[in-house]
């Protein structure tokens, strides 16, 4: 076995006064109870709220800017029978944006083109698109998860005569505001409450709005909640408060299946009977959608999720797994190279590297991956010729925009959110850009002591199985700003270990009380072999091999015991980051 140290952890603190009521007056267990309190969750009122997400608890769009302005457009565009032109960007909430606007708004009687971004011509909307579009006879169009700082593209729309509609939530620069109307939470005059909508979810709030306008229509916005929810999990945007909403609605959509295209994906990533789970959608859907913007042309995501028949949805889906393929083998090679790189700065403040051939496509994943292995922010650029790509990713606790702005007299361009984002730069400013981000990155983090990582139960063995294990699907979908509740397991002996696949590691493990299994994706050089003592950090979850129910645990951590551990952990005081190691979106 690889020698692996202990990781450094504490159980979260909580009321356990308050949390023993409460899981009496709402027939939870003690321990969900606690997890619940533990994360704010401190009334009976506040609980059910959040274990039901109702539809009905959205919040109206009143305060959205620009809403009014907007819906009076397209209601002129529908009357005069003016043809729409809808372009998203090239991740999957650009294409799940413009699949809700396009079916949205044709259901409402519109002519729609809809369009995606390239990779290779860079995100965002480009002019070039605007004559498009406007040589195809549009006389609008609406974008989805770009446009708010495209400028040259705005501007050649009024030189062609066309207005754009901006649906976005991206931050909004400084300067004139070309747009016809935009719809960006993160404008200064926006009132609407949560700023945290992917922008699926708002393209969603102005499909129902709309309808709200258009009396005649029979047409059901909720018919889009599977798009929604398939965006706002992929993008990686906090799954609290609408998102969380619009997500768990989103979910009982997609696990009807109701839409080819849906069908077609979920048979390929061999999702084809169970409910899906955000799990699956983030690890099993989303790439497989992402990779076609990756490697390829996004248009064919777009056109999968449009597709009218299953037969069409097959072959589009056909051709999406091998783009898949392809992009994980491209991936697996980067990622070796980018390795040897990264292990030059482990001891720096930040993850900065770079190589010529590096697929821009996959420097957001490889980003990620370096987060997760280094435990540090990760910037990864991939170039070609004199200039390069690249995607930025954090673990949480550090701004990436607002650090890239403060070395952005280095860069081409960049753009993105506080914990994921996307640079372009110059071959010869790439090492003083790394010098300088650094430095940032370092004097941001000067005061921040090392990660702790937040475990919400210290439980036994014996009380692990499939009940408590759907009572904690009860606190999902998990995502960014719900993380899956992660359980400490000590002193368990390993009745049997074996290498799984690729890497993995499958345990049975016992006590004195219990006995159990437990898989530890890509940790096979982590096997302690039969008859150790070992502790774990694992999620718990309901495992449906070949049909039969039984609970799992997901391992996160797994070191040796060492005999003179202390028997429990100390509770943490206050909250810390939440490590974040996925394929965030956008880049």
């Amino acid at each position: 076995m690889l020698r692996v140290a202990a990781p450094a952890w504490r159980l979260t603190e909580a009321d356990e006064t308050l949390a023993e009521s409460l899981a009496a007056r709402l027939k939870l267990r003690p321990t969900v109870a606690r997890i619940l309190v533990a994360r704010g969750f401190l009334t009976v009122e506040a609980i059910g709220k959040f274990l039901g997400p109702r539809l009905g608890e959205l919040r109206p769009p009143a305060g959205m800017a620009d809403l009014d302005v907007v819906l009076t457009r397209l209601q002129a565009a529908l009357s005069e029978r003016q043809k729409v032109g809808v372009f998203g960007d090239y991740d999957v909430d650009g294409v799940t944006s413009a699949a809700v606007l396009t079916l949205g708004l044709r259901a409402f009687g519109a002519e729609v083109v809809p369009r995606v971004a390239a990779r290779q011509s860079g995100y965002g909307l480009p002019p070039e698109t605007v004559d498009a579009f406007a040589d195809a006879g549009c006389r609008l169009i609406v974008t989805g998860d770009c446009g708010t700082s495209d400028v040259a593209a705005l501007r050649r729309a009024r030189e062609r005569g066309l207005d754009v509609v901006v649906i976005d939530h991206h931050q909004v620069p400084s300067g004139e505001r070309l747009a016809f109307g935009m719809i960006n939470p993160h404008q200064p005059e926006d009132r609407f409450p949560f700023k945290g909508l992917a922008s699926c979810g708002i393209a969603f709030y102005l499909m129902a709005a709309l309808r709200s306008r258009l009396s005649t229509t029979t047409f059901d916005p909720r018919e889009l909640l599977d798009l929604v929810a398939i965006g706002t999990i992929g993008d990686l945007v906090p799954l609290v408060d609408e998102n969380r909403i619009l997500v768990a609605a989103g979910l009982k959509v997609l696990s009807a299946r109701r839409r080819p295209g849906i069908r077609a994906l979920a048979s390929l990533a061999h999702l084809e009977d169970a409910p899906l789970t955000a799990e699956d959608v983030s690890f099993r859907m989303a790439p497989r959608l992402n990779a076609a913007g990756r490697l390829g042309d996004a248009q064919l995501a777009l056109d999968l999720l449009l597709a009218p028949n299953d037969a069409e949805a097959s072959r589009l889906a056909a051709q999406i797994d091998d783009v898949n393929r392809e992009r994980q083998r491209i991936q697996e090679q980067v990622w070796l190279e980018a390795t040897v790189e990264a292990e030059r700065w482990a001891d720096a403040p930040a993850i900065v590297v770079g190589g010529q051939g590096w697929h821009h496509g996959v420097v957001g994943i490889i980003a990620a991956r370096l987060v997760d292995r280094f435990g540090k922010p990760a910037i990864v650029v991939g170039f070609d010729g004199d200039s390069g790509r690249g995607s930025a990713r954090t673990t949480g606790g550090l701004n990436l925009y607002e650090s890239l702005a403060s070395t952005s007299a280095h860069l081409l361009r960049f753009g993105g959110h506080a914990g994921a984002a996307g640079l372009s730069v110059a071959v010869e400013r790439f090492a003083p850009f790394r010098d300088d981000f650094l430095a940032e990155v370092g004097r941001r983090t000067a005061s921040r002591s090392a990660p702790v990582l937040e475990v919400d139960a210290l439980v036994e063995l014996e009380d692990v199985n499939v009940s408590f294990a759907e009572e904690l699907q009860r606190l999902g979908p998990y995502g960014a700003g719900n993380r899956e509740p992660l359980l400490a397991l000590r002193g368990l002996v390993t009745e049997e270990t074996r290498v799984l696949g690729k890497g993995h590691l499958h345990l049975a493990v016992t006590t004195d009380g219990g006995r159990g299994e437990a898989i530890a994706f890509n940790m096979a050089e982590h096997d302690p072999g039969r008859g150790a003592t070992i502790d774990l950090l694992a999620c718990l979850e309901v495992d449906t091999f070949r049909g039969a129910r039984r609970s799992r645990l997901r391992v996160r951590h797994l070191w040796r015991q060492r005999a003179e551990e202390a028997p429990a952990a100390e509770p943490l005081t206050g909250s810390l980051p939440n490590g974040i190691a996925a394929d965030l979106s956008f880049e």
